[in-house]
Formats: structure tokens, C-alpha cells, sequence
């Protein structure tokens, strides 16, 4: 009996240790407008609106997945009703509005999930809470989340709601697909466009989350992620939670595009090495290397005609900063591109150009790559034969 009591103590410590974990999505989701990553624009244009006293009644937040919308909806509606704002229009945190918004039982803000509540109903039910006055402050604040996938019945029922509020209520909707949304809905709204979030903006967040929870990850690491999330915050959070898990914490460039499933930046460097140098045996062995660990042949094109564009890019001083990659990683491009002219860079942007429309209908596509290959070997670096080569390879 003693030794069965001390396993139960033992699986219930285990259950509650497992429940304390969060996820850094929601672990360091950004609870003020300054922690918002990538769109000041927006956040500044909310923060002077609130010190004007100037809100409209209805805002439209559209753009991408994963970039802060919701975010930012949230962080407004708990602003407009704290009691104490700072200085600089951010909520103080600490009031009984703020308090109450954090614990999630807030009587003046409510959240919708269009996605899962679309009908009729559901919007009826959101009109017998816009006709109640607030319990505590100015507003009640209604945050509809993917509000494109309301019914258009349920759009026309929320039309005469939007169309004329009473005075103390405040709308904020949200979507990822801004052209689902009727046009009479849109009129009625103040419109934010967020935009994707820049690589350096969420390698810069991913470190500084790493230096929180005590983990060590190299910049190159860190910049793959950034990437391999395509804009989306949320994504490289999650990617991270992902790497970490796989790391034990001991986050590397080498374990990163391991368990992305990444091909590495040295096998660009390796094929426009050869074919600067005309090596098409070390070409073809470089690309049978690749399909041997099982990367798809046409985002090898993808990716190859990327790495030719960045060399391109340090070519100029001006144009190096578009580069999204690492500092270590930028030394090498600029290094190869030093030993390259700019004719037989763009000869190589044709080649692979050509072959990217060719890829998908092509019977044979390990053939195409390594013709592909073959031709990247014979380009020219000479203007004189520029036009010539340019004929051979469309034909």
C-alpha cells in the first residue's frame, strides 16, 4: 500500500510538471505595443490614436498568419479600458481592467472565433452584448477572430450592428483573407495591412528568447529558422520549441537544417564553385549526394537560383544589405561573388530560370538536373557571347 502511494505521488508530480510548460508562442506573446515584433508602423499609428482620443469605432486587421493580429487587438482593447495608461498610451498592467483582461475574466472585452461561431445566432447573440453598457471603463471591445468565415447571412446581420454602434461600443476585427469580406463591411472600417515580418526581426526575437530560457544557439541556427518561417513569428516560435527539443538546448547550424530538413548553404557553394571551374563530373556527384539524402530536385532548382541572385546582390555595397542571412554566411557569398563575373551570374539565372518551367512536366527530372548542371558548367562569362548562349539555352 505505502510503495502504491508513493507511484501515485510520483505520476501526479510528473502530470504537474508537464503542465507548467508553455509553449513560447504563448510564453512571450507580446502584451504591450512596444513587444510587438516587426510592425511599428501600425502600432505607432493605435498608440497616436489613442493619445488623440480619436478611435474609430471599427478597425479591419488583415495580413498573413502568425504576424500579430490577434496580438495587437488584444493589446488595444486592454489599453482603451486601462484605468492608468503610461505616458507613452500602453496599458499599465496592473489596474483592475488590465487584471481582469489578463485573467481572461474581463466583463468589457469579448472574442469571437468566427471560424468555429459563423451563424446567424452567434452574431445575435454578439448584438444583445453591444446593447449592454460597460461594467468598468469606457468601452466594450468585441475582437472577431478570421471574421471571413462568417456566413453571408451572418455578414448582413453584423452589417446593421457595424453600420451604426452605440457610442461605447469599439469593433476589431481580424483575417487572414481580406478580399472574403464584403465591400460594405470593409467601408465601415479603419483598415491596418500587416505585413510579414523581416529575417533579421525574428532572428533578433529568437536570440532574445534564447537568452531567456537559458539556451545556447548559433546565429546561423537561428537565421534558418527565421527563414524557414517565412514571416510568420508564431512559426519560428514554434520551429524553436521544435529545435530545442531535438537539441536538449544546444541550438547549431548543423542540427537546425538536420531536423528542418534544410539543404545546406555549402552545396551551393560547391556547384557554382564547379561550374565557375567547368567540373561537371563534381557537379553531377555533388547533385546525386542530394538526392541521396532526399531533397526534392526542384527546390534544389529554387535554391540554387537564390544563392545565384545573392551573389548578384554583393556585386554592390548598396545591394549587400538585401542578403537575409548570417554575418558568416555573408562573407562567404561575398567571397565567391568577388570571383565571378556578373555576365556569367546572370547566364546562370537563365539556365536555371529555363529549367524551373521545365521541371514539372519533365518524364525524366534527375536527367533535366543533370543537363541542368551540364549547361551551368558550359556558361559563358564573356558579354561577346552573351546573346549567343542566351539562344542555345532556350532552344
Amino acid at each position: 500500500m505505502w510503495k502504491t502511494t508513493i507511484r501515485i505521488h510520483t505520476i501526479l508530480d510528473y502530470f504537474y510538471v508537464v503542465e507548467k510548460y508553455i509553449v513560447s508562442a504563448r510564453k512571450y506573446r507580446p502584451d504591450t505595443f512596444a513587444s510587438v515584433v516587426g510592425q511599428s508602423s501600425i502600432t505607432d499609428t493605435l498608440q497616436n490614436a489613442l493619445s488623440k482620443e480619436k478611435l474609430a469605432q471599427a478597425f479591419l486587421f488583415c495580413g498573413p498568419r502568425g504576424v500579430g493580429k490577434t496580438t495587437c487587438a488584444r493589446i488595444l482593447a486592454k489599453t482603451i479600458n486601462c484605468l492608468n495608461p503610461t505616458n507613452n498610451n500602453e496599458a499599465c498592467n496592473e489596474c483592475q481592467n488590465c487584471t481582469s483582461f489578463i485573467e481572461g475574466s474581463s466583463l468589457n472585452i469579448h472574442e469571437l472565433d468566427a471560424a468555429s461561431h459563423n451563424g446567424v445566432d452567434d452574431i445575435k447573440s454578439l448584438q444583445e452584448q453591444v446593447r449592454m453598457a460597460p461594467q468598468m471603463g469606457d468601452y466594450n471591445v468585441f475582437i472577431i477572430d478570421e471574421v471571413h468565415m462568417l456566413s453571408p447571412s451572418a455578414f448582413n446581420a453584423f452589417l446593421k450592428t457595424l453600420e451604426e454602434p452605440p457610442a461605447h461600443a469599439i469593433f476589431i476585427l481580424a483575417t487572414t483573407e481580406r478580399h472574403k469580406i464584403l465591400p460594405t463591411i470593409l467601408s465601415r472600417c479603419q483598415i491596418f495591412n500587416f505585413s510579414r515580418i523581416s529575417v533579421e526581426d525574428i532572428r533578433a526575437h529568437l536570440q532574445m528568447v534564447c537568452e531567456k530560457e537559458g539556451v545556447q544557439a548559433e546565429e546561423a541556427g537561428l537565421q534558418v529558422i527565421a527563414q524557414k518561417a517565412d514571416g510568420a513569428l508564431r512559426d519560428s516560435l514554434s520551429l524553436l520549441d521544435q529545435i530545442i527539443s531535438f537539441t536538449g538546448g544546444n541550438i547549431t547550424y548543423e542540427k537546425v537544417i538536420d531536423n528542418l530538413h534544410v539543404l545546406d548553404y555549402d552545396y551551393y557553394f560547391k556547384v557554382i564553385e564547379a561550374s565557375s571551374t567547368k567540373n561537371i563530373p563534381e557537379n553531377i556527384l555533388t547533385l546525386n549526394q542530394i538526392l541521396g539524402k532526399g531533397f526534392d530536385g526542384h527546390n534544389f532548382i529554387v535554391g540554387l537560383g537564390e544563392h545565384v541572385r545573392n551573389l548578384l546582390m554583393c556585386k554592390d555595397e548598396r545591394t549587400v544589405k538585401l542578403l537575409e542571412t548570417s554575418k558568416d554566411i555573408e562573407e562567404k557569398y561575398i567571397a565567391q561573388s568577388t570571383q565571378l563575373s556578373e555576365v556569367f551570374l546572370m547566364n546562370l539565372l537563365n539556365i536555371l530560370s529555363h529549367n524551373d518551367t521545365q521541371y514539372k512536366a519533365a518524364k525524366n527530372k534527375r536527367l533535366l538536373l543533370e543537363v541542368m548542371l551540364m549547361q551551368m558548367c558550359s556558361a559563358s562569362s564573356e558579354v561577346s557571347n552573351q546573346t549567343d548562349e542566351k539562344k542555345k539555352i532556350l532552344n
